[in-house]
């Protein structure tokens, strides 16, 4: 149950200011909020299962303690991901599909979902937590996170600041990837701690340098 509960606060907090959010803000627009949840939940259900699958094999071949400190390295580079914040390309999306809703948020979600870092940080927790558990656990939190954007989006009718809360979210996915990095790291030497540092050191000016 803690692996529950853990995937799901995780991915409620990688949710916030997510590209895949402001798609379901977008979406929820143009068609009926319910139609666009369910495609949501349908989507994230599939690619979590996948993820999580992934994630899981990769912990059973590797060790623990190797496990959790790569887990906190790509945790601490979430952060810098969500500081850095999302954006949508290409405009606004059209009101007039020419295939059905649902299967439109499905498909839109699925592919945005692809190697993002909601995806990638529900991998990293099924390296260390049982799969059934991360999956959904992390599938119930994206929709959550998408549910209240959606209903704080139509009481406001227009999309509100969002840097307060990136800023929390990154610090949420800092402290959880420092505290899992401490947990499998004790027994590592310095030059592990070293590269580390230094892996770390570039995703943050990657992430947050300005463009040129």
């Amino acid at each position: 149950m803690d692996a529950f509960w853990l995937s799901f606060a995780m991915m409620f907090v990688a949710e916030l200011g997510d590209k895949s959010q402001l798609l379901a803000l977008t979406l929820a627009a143009c068609f009926n909020a319910r139609v666009v949840l369910w495609g949501i939940f349908c989507s994230t259900l599939v690619v979590h299962v996948f993820s999580a699958a992934a994630g899981w094999y990769v912990g059973e071949l590797l060790p623990a303690d190797w496990v959790m400190f790569m887990a906190g390295i790509s945790f601490i580079v979430y952060g810098f991901w969500t500081l850095r914040g999302d954006g949508l390309n290409g405009g606004d999306k059209s009101c007039k599909p020419t295939i059905h809703p649902f299967w439109l948020v499905f498909s839109t979600f699925f592919v945005a979902e692809l190697g993002d870092k909601t995806m990638l940080s529900t991998l990293s927790l099924a390296t260390t937590y049982p799969f059934v558990a991360v999956w959904i656990g992390a599938t119930l939190g994206m929709v959550l996170s998408d549910a209240l954007a959606i209903a704080v989006g139509k009481i406001l009718g227009k999309q509100f600041s969002e840097s307060i809360v990136k800023i929390v979210a990154g610090i949420v996915f800092f402290a959880f990837g420092a505290l899992s990095m401490y947990g499998g790291g004790t027994a590592f030497g310095l030059h592990i701690w070293a590269a580390a540092v230094l892996v770390i050191a570039l995703a943050g000016y990657f992430f947050l340098r300005r463009p040129s």
